[in-house]
């Protein structure tokens, strides 16, 4: 017995793992041999690629795709209309299967409305991607990123607010409380 829902209009495809509590609504697609975690939601119109991997509790907006090669960690959110590459070069009468690039998305972190993602880059845990951004490198833990390509502009908590660091490099979250502590460009939670 699945222990997820799928909407009727959904398609799963043979050799998936979809976990408890999991739901696929309309139009989607999960291709051959991806493996989606416990208490996700994959909204409208969304397509997973053969072999992707997604965490638990990863929140996939409306008509995003996730290309093969893209890895979620636990707690991400991939915002409406985002999408994955797999290739650097495509071109239409080129076969470049073989060449399709990783992408990491790191626990916690969150990538913004029509946001494009380069492949064969990290997002780091609890990174921020700003609407709209076209991310073509690494982003760092907490980083705040926007624009095109993607810069970026800050600091946020895992709650998603704006961290602002004292002289001590010490910067306390406005909802939570919690205290965060920037040294070399590197920020960690205390």
């Amino acid at each position: 017995m699945k222990e997820y829902f799928s909407h009727e209009t959904a398609i799963i495809d043979s050799n998936c793992v979809i976990g408890k509590g999991t739901k696929i609504w309309h139009f989607s697609h999960v291709m051959s041999n991806c493996t989606i975690g416990e208490n996700c939601n994959l909204g409208q119109n969304i397509v997973v690629s053969p072999d992707v991997v997604l965490g638990n509790n990863v929140k996939v907006q409306n008509n995003v795709s996730i290309y093969t090669g893209v890895i979620c960690e636990d707690d991400v959110f991939l915002g409406p209309s985002m999408v994955f590459t797999n290739v650097i070069n495509p071109r239409s009468a080129v076969n470049r299967k073989q060449e399709y690039k990783k992408t990491f998305v790191r626990k916690g972190a969150t990538i913004g409305a029509n946001s494009t993602i380069v492949c064969g880059i990290e997002i780091g845990q609890f990174a921020f991607i700003g609407a709209g951004a076209v991310v073509t490198k690494d982003v760092k833990a907490y980083a705040l990123v926007v624009g095109n390509p993607a810069r970026q502009t800050g600091w946020m908590s895992e709650f998603g607010q704006k961290l602002k660091f004292d002289n001590a490099g010490i910067a306390i979250c406005s909802e939570s409380n919690e205290k965060y502590f920037i040294k070399n460009d590197v920020v960690i939670k205390l």
